[in-house]
């Protein structure tokens, strides 16, 4: 019997990258996340079209409301301007705090209840400048705090890409052929992506560099 790996699925392109990786040795338990942030419907589309063409049955999506309550992040709170420059020094206002804790505390549970030993997130240690809960650090902290809190004290989250960057993922994507049609970047729209945000102006950088076309479309570029 394969064992199996619960996958946090954003609907982004580091996520189905982690998600192609998890497939080829793990039953595939997906798990998304809708936190309020801007494009929430946009990302659900994805994570519903990767799911489906991945043909995974067990999937689950979780609704958390508190974090557009505590605002702090242009993600979650509309009053706040998305940045659209490339940041260079500190922390964007993008970030959302301690979020990956969050999400991964329901896959923790998830996994208990489950039975299963791995759960698969597509962190990048490359973000880490800027998102402080993308570092390595905080995921070996993190493994450790499950084995001090869970009943059998073994589950596991692998971050399959942390060491990559954004370039050498997507090759690697592309070797597994991973659908990048299906996932979406953007922070501000759901409809076309706007070319201009953060982290639309990283994907298409790396997609650039990587020789590789970018399938999304695009407004104004």
């Amino acid at each position: 019997m394969t064992e199996g790996a619960i996958v946090l699925v954003s609907g982004g392109m580091d996520s189905l990258v982690a998600a192609a990786i998890s497939l080829r040795e793990y039953k595939p338990y997906f798990l998304h996340i809708r936190y309020g942030q801007r494009t929430e419907q946009r990302e659900l589309k994805a994570f519903i079209d990767i799911a489906d063409y991945y043909k995974v049955e067990d999937r689950m999506v979780i609704e958390l409301t508190h974090f557009k309550k505590i605002g702090g992040s242009s993600l979650t709170d509309t009053d706040m301007q998305v940045p659209e420059s490339l940041s260079k020094t500190g922390i964007p206002n993008t970030y959302v705090p301690f979020r990956n804790a969050n999400l991964l505390s329901i896959a923790v549970s998830w996994a208990e209840v489950i039975g299963v030993k791995k759960i698969f997130i597509g962190a990048t240690d490359e973000d880490s400048a800027g998102y402080p809960d993308c570092r390595k650090t905080f995921y070996q902290a993190y493994n450790q705090l499950i084995r001090e809190g869970t009943r059998s004290g073994d589950i596991v989250i692998e971050t399959p890409i942390i060491d990559m960057n954004k370039i050498r993922i997507i090759k690697l994507g592309t070797e597994l052929n991973a659908p990048f049609s299906l996932t979406w970047s953007c922070y501000q729209n759901e409809d076309l992506a706007c070319g201009k945000c953060d982290s639309c102006r990283r994907r298409l950088k790396a997609f650039k560099e990587a020789g590789v076309e970018d399938p999304l479309i695009y407004m104004d570029i």
